[in-house]
């Protein structure tokens, strides 16, 4: 059995991200005889804390002494990525461990507050449409960009729990998913369905503040949000679905400007989003692809296999084609042009170094197209001011 050390100091850089700078910090050796962790600790730790005994050796855990008694770093050298993915789940503490009251952590936790890179991936594509409806010279309606703000975060919140209450069965076999509140158990399927109402009818008084046209075009939405999770039972393209799902805001930013949709500048948008939604969602789903083999749900991370950049570098090209084809469409100014040349090597730069036999890799690629679609916005804007 392993002894454990007191350090007072820990390296600030290593747990600056997990801890409240006054929080202090005790090292503990982990025995591999045994499958929990041995401390000197002066307080006692509220919960104990098992960790994943895959490899041999030792390992060095930091725990934080604040009240919540987290696992706040895991030293991951010489281990396997998949080990460390499953370390990951045990390690990670976010802002909501620090700052929220325990009793709402589940809830917060479902609607993945935690993981705010699916609002902007839902968000962006409204955020564009805005921004070419503006009149030339003109910045974007702030106001409708915040409401569309807002929107996309309960919407993506809504969608995350309707895909935790139809996928609990299969979540528990996924490594990466089997700690989701609806799948651990933690929240019930009645409470699940209780905050997904409450979810919707905050939904609802934003859409209420748009026009009559994007009222019918906003609810319609709803169709695709509550029939993307079943997809992947169904086809070996649940991304494609996932893309008419994510980027109706595309259809909608107009909509709500306007009163109406302009065909020759909405659909190609539309459909930009969607060849953008089947490069990330298909590097996002090689994370999964052992224990989807195993459970049995498809996705083109496994239709595509070892040609998925050959498939990923194709949607990428009609991506920003698309996007060319929808600028021009709008008489745009020269400067969304120049943003479209850097997102395309920010495109190609993420499809061509990602490693897709590493999770962490694949994470981070998926995560970076946050600011893909952040070049995208300000192209559009620059452009509508230029024209």
């Amino acid at each position: 059995m392993a002894i454990a050390l007191w350090l007072p100091r820990i390296s600030r850089s290593t747990t600056r991200r997990f801890l409240k700078p006054s929080s202090s910090l005790t090292l503990f050796s982990i025995s591999h005889s045994h499958n929990y962790i041995v401390t000197s600790n002066r307080s006692p730790i509220p919960r104990l804390f098992t960790v994943p005994n895959q490899s041999h050796g030792r390992e060095w855990v930091s725990v934080s002494e604040v009240r919540l008694g987290y696992v706040s770093h895991i030293s991951t050298a010489g281990k396997s990525d998949e080990n460390r993915s499953r370390d990951a789940q045990v390690a990670d503490v976010s802002w909501i461990d620090l700052y929220l009251p325990r009793q709402i952590h589940p809830y917060v936790r479902l609607a993945r507050l935690d993981k705010p890179i699916g609002t902007w991936l839902l968000a962006w594509p409204c955020m564009w449409s805005i921004s070419l409806a503006a009149n030339p010279g003109h910045l974007p309606d702030i106001k409708m960009m915040t409401l569309f703000g807002c929107g996309a975060l309960l919407l993506r919140g809504a969608g995350c729990t309707i895909n935790d209450l139809l996928d609990r069965d299969i979540d528990t076999m996924v490594e990466r998913t089997k700690l989701r509140p609806v799948a651990s158990g933690i929240i019930t399927p009645f409470q699940g369905i209780c905050f997904l109402g409450f979810q919707l009818l905050l939904g609802l008084g934003i859409l209420l503040q748009l026009n009559n046209y994007s009222r019918i075009l906003g609810a319609s939405s709803l169709l695709l949000v509550f029939s993307y999770p079943l997809m992947k039972r169904l086809t070996f393209w649940p991304q494609a679905y996932l893309g008419l799902t994510f980027n109706w805001g595309a259809l909608l930013g107009w909509a709500a400007v306007k009163g109406n949709i302009d065909p020759a500048i909405v659909l190609p948008l539309y459909a930009s989003g969607v060849f953008w939604t089947l490069v990330y969602d298909t590097i996002y789903a090689h994370q999964d692809k052992e224990d989807d083999v195993r459970v049995g749900i498809k996705s083109t991370a496994l239709r595509f296999g070892d040609l998925t950049k050959q498939w990923n570098m194709g949607f990428g090209a009609a991506c920003i084609s698309s996007l060319a084809l929808s600028g021009y469409n709008a008489e745009i100014g020269w400067p969304f042009y120049a943003s479209l040349v850097a997102a395309s090597g920010q495109l190609a730069w993420q499809i061509s170094t990602v490693d897709l036999s590493s999770r962490d890799d694949c994470n981070k690629k998926f995560v970076s197209n946050k600011w893909f679609g952040a070049i995208i916005f300000s192209g559009i804007v620059l452009g509508r001011i230029s024209s």
